[in-house]
């Protein structure tokens, strides 16, 4: 990828995934944008990091924010959305679970209607959008965060259809359990380091694939578990 396809912005960064992919893009030479809701230690050449909150809607405040940051980047050629929350079921604090649709898919929203028109402008880009192998069924266990990465990958899948006349390519990455601080389960089976997963994510900026699922083995049976489960919810 040439200096002009060397510009990205990752949202959700200051930990987890998305810290680890913004680390490797540094190291990589890319010039990098971090936005988040959390402050940054990460102090690198081409790194810039703004505290900002995809929820925020007060003088629309993160989109502003985030129209800044595609100003002084000069354009943006690829975007990760990494920002993702969730919390188990809690009757008496319904509003987590709202939280939880705001930030993994309205936020996602939110930042596609800033981005993408810049990436046309461009003459092209690449959106990546970090979603869950747990978007196949409801969950009565976190069933805004399922909910969420649900509409997520399908608002991003049929994005990518829509887009391709216009240059821009669309991917989401469906992961199973991360070792990261969402990973809230017990029992985490086939649990991936943000490492793996930032090097997952890597990859498909070099394909750019419409959907990747991993871990592999994990993906197919959340498959056949969904059905199973969406079954029951209906009876």
């Amino acid at each position: 990828m040439g200096a002009q396809g060397r510009r990205a912005i990752v949202v959700g960064n200051s930990d987890g995934v998305g810290l680890a992919l913004t680390r490797q893009l540094v190291a990589a030479g890319w010039t990098v944008a971090g936005l988040s809701r959390s402050a940054s230690d990460l102090v690198a050449p081409g790194y810039a990091h703004h505290v900002t909150d995809v929820t925020d809607v007060t003088d629309d405040a993160y989109r502003t924010v985030l129209a800044g940051v595609v100003d002084r980047l000069g354009g943006v050629d690829v975007c990760v959305y990494a920002a993702g929350v969730g919390e188990f079921f809690d009757v008496g604090d319904l509003a987590a679970q709202t939280r939880a649709l705001e930030v993994n898919l309205i936020g996602a929203a939110r930042t596609v209607e800033v981005v993408v028109p810049a990436m046309v402008a461009g003459g092209g880009g690449h959106l990546v959008g970090l979603s869950s192998l747990a978007d196949v069924a409801p969950s009565a266990q976190a069933p805004g965060y399922a909910a969420g990465k649900a509409g997520l990958t399908s608002y991003l899948v049929g994005l990518r259809g829509a887009l391709r006349p216009h240059g821009v390519r669309v991917t989401v990455v469906r992961f199973g359990f991360v070792d990261t601080k969402m990973a809230k389960s017990p029992v985490k089976p086939m649990l991936l380091s943000v490492e793996q997963a930032a090097d997952v994510v890597r990859d498909c900026l070099r394909t750019r694939p419409a959907v990747v699922s991993r871990p592999r083995r994990m993906a197919a049976l959340a498959r056949a578990a969904g059905v199973a489960a969406t079954v029951a919810a209906r009876r």
